[in-house]
């Protein structure tokens, strides 16, 4: 048993309430339970909790045995003077406030009915790859629903943390921001890290004030991921090296010291070489695409203003100075698909709540649209017998993986909650 389980228990009075007592034999009466915090300090803040006939209002502190409050130091602690209840679920030593009155304690294991307490064991008990994946298959469709909005809009709250200190980094400049998280995107798991110092060494101004000459920006971008570093014949890679040299010294920039571009592992249509050339024809056809992307709530105007091919040259080449078969290098579906839910998703999200907005439901609209991601993860889900049919389901599915199973908070999902109660 863990305290999350007390927790549990506790927020939703999943234990017999009209009886209750002290370990001295004082009655207990919970007016309200409190807030649940998970931070430092008293698990359950500002209950009211009356004993025998005084209301006290304070905080509550849980732990598997009272001894615990000593292993925790809290006595140690003036965050816990405030506490008015010690809920526990076994009572093996008395605890004292800092003036030497006896916290009252509650021993909640004789307040819960034996079913829960077995079904909470065979939950935990048995995990492959979640601890309820044999009971998923039967889930009710409207709790999963309901779960999986409220995921989906923590997702995104998760997403707006970085772009608001990007927002300060670059005082509110929208543009800028939306370039440099299309950028992370554009390079993909691999790339994404060093791609976003690419773009971000570079400031916007001058991507502003270059976009229109092509070879200038993708100059700038191959320049500042060391793939102009060598010596080659090709007509086409030898003018992009004149015109970064250039760049460089009209700007007085100094060229920075990244990490590597990846190419091992991708699909060649995935080369940074590929992804950096469509990522400069994108920013050179549409210098304000972040305003274009706001003024529209249609899907297909969305492809529309990212449907780019990447510059001539390697419409048969990967590599510098390397001739491949000729294909056009456009962007695909699902990788427009990606940059839609991992880009311009988020960022509308984080754009409406600086005006004061909500438009989580017209996000959760728009993906319902868009076909459902591929990955491991997913396909787990749907082995376990949670299908996806758009990318909405398969967003909220990553955020219950990671958030929840990953970190075993069986008891602050809406899933394990009604698992425990109906195994």
């Amino acid at each position: 048993m863990k305290e999350d389980f007390l927790h549990y228990l506790w927020k939703f009075e999943y234990f017999n309430t009209l009886d209750l007592k002290t370990t001295s034999g004082e009655s207990i009466t919970i007016v309200n339970v409190g807030q649940y915090l998970e931070q430092a300090g008293p698990d359950f803040f500002n209950a009211q909790i009356r004993i025998d006939n005084q209301k006290w209002a304070g905080n509550v502190e849980m732990h598997l045995k009272s001894s615990d409050w000593y292993i925790h130091h809290h006595e140690n602690d003036p965050a816990y003077e405030n506490v008015i209840l010690h809920v526990v679920w076994e009572h093996d030593v008395a605890i004292y406030r800092s003036d030497n009155s006896i916290i009252p304690v509650l021993e909640l294991k004789y307040y819960v009915a034996p079913k829960t307490v077995i079904n909470y064991n065979v939950l935990r008990s048995v995990k492959s790859w979640l601890y309820c994946e044999n009971q998923l298959a039967g889930l009710d469709q409207f709790l999963l629903r309901h779960w999986q909005e409220r995921l989906f809009v923590e997702r995104l709250e998760q997403k707006t943390k970085p772009i608001s200190n990007w927002l300060t980094q670059t005082s509110s400049d929208w543009e800028a921001v939306f370039f440099w998280m299309l950028s992370q995107n554009f390079g993909l798991n691999t790339n994404g890290d060093q791609f976003f110092a690419i773009v971000s060494s570079i400031p916007f101004s001058i991507i502003r004030k270059e976009a229109s000459n092509l070879a200038n920006i993708e100059a700038l971008l191959f320049g500042n991921a060391g793939l102009l570093d060598t010596e080659k014949e090709d007509h086409y890679f030898t003018d992009l090296k004149f015109r970064y040299t250039y760049l460089l010294q009209k700007y007085q920039l100094t060229k920075p010291i990244l990490a590597p571009v990846q190419f091992f592992k991708h699909r060649p249509d995935n080369f940074p070489t590929i992804r950096l050339s469509q990522l400069a024809v994108l920013w050179h056809t549409h210098s304000n695409l972040f305003s274009k992307i706001c003024a529209t709530n249609s899907l297909d105007s969305m492809y529309q203003l990212l449907q780019v091919t990447a510059s001539p040259y390697w419409l048969d080449h990967y590599h510098f100075d390397k001739l491949s078969p000729k294909k056009n290098k456009q962007l695909s579906k699902p990788f427009m698909d990606l940059l839609i839910v991992n880009t311009i998703v988020p960022i509308r999200f984080t754009y409406a709540q600086s005006h004061g907005k909500d438009n989580s439901q017209d996000l959760v609209d728009l993906l319902q649209y868009l076909s459902p991601e591929k990955n491991g993860t997913i396909d787990k889900f749907n082995y376990f017998g949670i299908a996806t049919t758009n990318a909405f389901e398969t967003q909220s599915l990553l955020q219950l993986k990671k958030e929840y199973c990953n970190k075993s908070k069986c008891l602050s999902c809406a899933i394990g909650i009604e698992v425990i109660k109906n195994i």
